[in-house]
């Protein structure tokens, strides 16, 4: 029979089984999942100790404590302790081994086993076998083996299950508080009121990570001057590119007739940003002010310097001085008449509050 199908209730002339081999089972099973540790990393912090598969060494023999595992779609515990034996290197050299938790299917069970790797002046670790209806490895830890036979060391190379990814409808960032730490959740934007953005729920709370549809409008405030531009003449676009992280363009116009010169009581026309920036650290962006015109006595084209302001979302700008370049930057003073200021750029938010 060329087609073959498993499991059903009872087995059939299509070529349908109710019973499987095991080979059958783990050509299944391991597309349920990834190997992993049957543990999710829930807390903020752990000490190695607390984790399973935890191992220490004394001499040669490494003692590997409980722990429970997925592995090439079989189930794995152990319960107790297990112990080996690191082979002599009498070598010049050094070596890599790995410990790996071994699904074989000629033996039918999962075991722990130690896999030597190769002495050589820049030592490699083996990489896991990986063969459905063989050998199926898993490691869990990096054996250094030294050359001369001195002191071997453990390091973990553990990885754990992980909450499956969510999706919500609206109010993710609400949502995300029922949540395990280690979750990622999209917001679907079902409203259509914004754009669909991932999340993640982590030990540092809720952040955004990354804006997946459309990016997002924004109108940049214009502000120190001593008139305001309506809300056509400014606008902005952002979107989230990496948690905490966000890219972004402002572009503000001025009047056919007029322009905005900085009000008494300031030195600077400011402008602002989608998302406050990160407080600690001042970050910088550049822009460009076309003035095709030369109205205000100022170029065509010239370069305009924005820095962030601590904990806020406001930007200070900045242009090369106008009449005595050697004096370096003065504050950006006016917007002249048909002019285009452009700001672009990446940086880190605040969405931690620090």
């Amino acid at each position: 029979m060329a087609e073959l199908s498993y499991p059903f209730s009872a087995a059939n002339g299509s070529g349908g089984s109710n019973t499987v081999s095991q080979a059958q089972w783990q050509k299944m099973a391991h597309l349920w999942g990834g190997d992993r540790i049957d543990r999710r990393l829930t807390a903020s912090s752990y000490d190695s100790t607390d984790l399973p598969f935890y191992t220490t060494v004394s001499g040669r023999t490494c003692v590997v404590n409980a722990g429970r595992a997925y592995v090439g779609g079989f189930y794995y515990e152990l319960t107790g302790t297990q112990s080996f034996t690191v082979t002599d290197n009498a070598t010049n050299y050094a070596r890599i081994d790995i410990i790996v938790l071994r699904a074989d299917l000629s033996l039918g069970s999962v075991n722990l086993a130690v896999v030597a790797g190769q002495p050589a002046a820049t030592p490699v670790a083996p990489q896991p076998t990986r063969m459905l209806g063989g050998a199926w490895e898993m490691v869990i830890h990096e054996v250094a083996v030294p050359a001369k036979n001195a002191a071997i060391s453990v390091s973990s190379r553990l990885t754990f299950d992980m909450p499956p990814a969510l999706e919500s409808p609206w109010n993710t960032d609400l949502t995300a508080s029922y949540a395990q730490a280690g979750t990622f959740l999209t917001d679907m934007d079902v409203n259509r009121n914004s754009s669909q953005t991932e999340g993640f729920k982590g030990r540092d709370g809720f952040v955004w990570t990354r804006t997946l549809g459309k990016s997002y409008d924004y109108t940049p405030n214009f502000f120190n001057g001593k008139t305001s531009l309506p809300t056509g003449n400014r606008k902005g676009r952002w979107r989230w590119i990496a948690p905490n992280t966000v890219s972004f363009e402002l572009q503000i116009q001025a009047y056919e007739d007029t322009g905005v010169t900085v009000n008494s009581s300031s030195w600077y026309l400011g402008a602002t940003l989608p998302q406050p920036a990160f407080g600690p650290l001042r970050q910088v962006f550049s822009g460009l002010l076309l003035n095709a015109s030369y109205q205000g006595n100022l170029p065509n084209v010239f370069q305009v310097i924005a820095h962030a302001q601590s904990n806020s979302a406001n930007l200070t700008l900045y242009m090369p001085s106008p009449n005595t370049p050697t004096e370096g930057l003065d504050g950006f003073r006016t917007l002249p008449a048909q002019a285009t200021l452009y700001i672009s750029g990446t940086y880190e938010a605040n969405q931690f509050g620090e």
